[in-house]
């Protein structure tokens, strides 16, 4: 079973992806490592930050990997590359 998620990008993430939000449809149980699949599979681009990126969901930050990830409709993703400032 399936359902829609909301997915925000952030900062280089969003440059991309080439946009900044919107409704994807996964697993309704899916792990944190197959949601990012999902997600890549939707901007392939998105690969290339792999090994930097952090998932938030429902606003709690989330590693990659097989933490089993229970997603009620409309959820909230934030995928949040690494931000630097100065």
């Amino acid at each position: 079973m399936s359902c829609q998620v909301s997915v925000l990008y952030f900062a280089r993430s969003a440059e991309l992806a080439g946009l900044r939000c919107e409704a994807l449809s996964v697993p309704r149980q899916i792990t944190s490592l197959q949601l990012w699949e999902e997600i890549v599979r939707a901007h392939p681009r998105l690969a290339a930050i792999r090994d930097q990126v952090v998932l938030a969901v429902r606003q709690e930050y989330v590693l990659l990997g097989d933490h089993l990830l229970v997603l009620q409709p409309g959820d909230e993703v934030a995928v949040i590359p690494p931000i630097s400032g100065g």
